[in-house]
């Protein structure tokens, strides 16, 4: 089984190879009707029927209704529809913890909607870009915010199989949203990224330059025949930029770099700090098959650098610990990996690359727990380009290999195979990246 549908959880109910499957027809769960002797049957067989009972029972206490033919009625009923969804409104703000009123958890709701339609359109912007077409959204879900609106499709025949499913695939990743949003208000992520970007300003880098500054760089690598991974790299300054040669299996990398001190010595870093956007973590719960943000996502702070040496590396290590003792807090180091001089990292999650060096570890530090990951030039630059461990294969690997192309869209719903565009994508990001610039 696909790691994104191992686990018992919701996102079951998208898997078109199980008993929730969109059918041609929605469906008709009337006794003894041929439509519910199969499930019947295909919910027996996937040992099932205790998840069954679990969604079947939250949509009528949604809906406020006691059976399927009630919801069918709700269909037809537009004051019916705008009452419960006045009710729904108002539980879905006390489940998520929510202030205001019922007008003001639907505005927040409809943010919930929209984040759900950029998981969709990220994917197919960015990782499926060359087959957009493929997967666009019916424009009538797209559209819809309202969590009852959508709940009903899957049960109205006047839409197509590809609509039915888009809504109940829609309705999973707001509620995905909601529970991030959630867990960020408890954790005060935003407030902590705030801090965390002070500390850096007023005790990582140096004072000489203005908040933002950077001194622009690029790295000019050459890589080998055999897998295209950085063989050697040298830095020049900006102003050499049009002297630096374009030629095969050579690669021209901007960094725009800051600087720190130690022992009176100007070191370099390029560094690239970052908060998990919804989106990422929407996509990180569905590799790992996980509905709860508290157990899948735990590098929302993070920073990767790059320094011109495991010497400088190791450098910025002790300088880390000594700048947050200078801010008034012990730094301890959790969860460290280092490869970068001796291996490769351990085997990770279902489509992550085990092959890049690199110096990782959690920083616990002023009441925050940051991410870190450190690269060389040389690591970093076969983390951007090396065959088989480039950051775009490795995003189209994980998500394909983890099941989350399959289950946001499945085959015999968008009639393209994910098999077939996951090794036409490698093949595109690999001749983009190897060609002469």
């Amino acid at each position: 089984m696909e790691q994104v549908t191992k686990k018992d959880n919701i996102f079951r109910v998208l898997d078109q190879c199980g008993p929730f499957a969109t059918e041609e027809v929605s469906p008709r769960l009337s006794h003894f009707s041929p439509y519910s002797r199969l499930l019947t049957r295909r919910l027996r067989g996937s040992r099932m029927t205790t998840r069954y009972r679990i969604v079947r029972d939250q949509i009528f206490e949604f809906l406020n209704v006691n059976s399927f033919g009630d919801i069918q009625h709700l269909i037809q009923d537009k004051e019916s529809r705008s009452a419960t969804s006045q009710r729904a409104y108002e539980l879905l703000g006390k489940m998520f913890a929510l202030e205001g009123t019922p007008q003001e958890f639907a505005a927040i709701i409809a943010n919930y909607s929209r984040t759900a339609d950029s998981v969709i359109r990220y994917m197919q912007q960015s990782v499926l870009a060359p087959y957009a077409s493929y997967f666009e959204m019916n424009s009538k879900v797209d559209t819809i915010n309202n969590p009852v609106e959508l709940l009903l499709i899957p049960f109205d025949d006047r839409y197509h199989k590809k609509a039915r499913f888009e809504a109940k695939r829609k309705l999973v990743l707001m509620s995905l949203t909601a529970a991030i949003e959630q867990r960020e208000r408890e954790t005060e992520i935003e407030q902590k990224f705030g801090r965390f970007l002070d500390f850096l300003n007023a005790y990582v880098w140096s004072q000489e330059a203005k908040i933002g500054e950077r001194e622009p760089s690029f790295l000019l690598s050459r890589h080998s025949a055999e897998d295209f991974s950085c063989s050697e790299v040298a830095v020049f300054p900006w102003e050499q930029a049009a002297a630096l040669p374009a030629e095969p299996r050579t690669k021209r990398t901007l960094v725009n770099r800051l600087w720190f001190y130690w022992d009176k010595n100007k070191i370099p870093i390029y560094v690239m700090v970052r908060k998990k956007e919804p989106v990422a973590k929407i996509l990180k719960l569905l590799r790992k098959g996980e509905e709860n943000p508290d157990i899948a996502v735990a590098d929302e702070l993070g920073l990767m650098g790059v320094l011109d040496s495991i010497r400088e590396v190791r450098v910025f290590q002790r300088y880390l610990v000594e700048s947050a003792t200078r801010a008034g807090s012990f730094l301890t180091l959790e969860d460290v990996s280092d490869t970068l001089e001796n291996g490769t990292l351990v085997e990770g999650n279902t489509g992550s690359c085990t092959k890049t060096p690199m110096l990782k570890f959690f920083a616990r530090m002023g009441g925050m727990r940051v991410e870190f990951i450190i690269h060389t030039n040389k690591s970093f630059l076969n983390y951007t380009y090396q065959r088989d461990v480039a950051h775009n294969e490795y995003e189209v690997r994980r998500l394909f290999d983890s099941g989350v192309i399959n289950l946001l869209f499945p085959q015999d719903i968008y009639l393209i195979d994910a098999a077939t565009i996951r090794d036409d994508l490698l093949r595109r990001f690999r001749r983009q990246i190897e060609e002469v610039e």
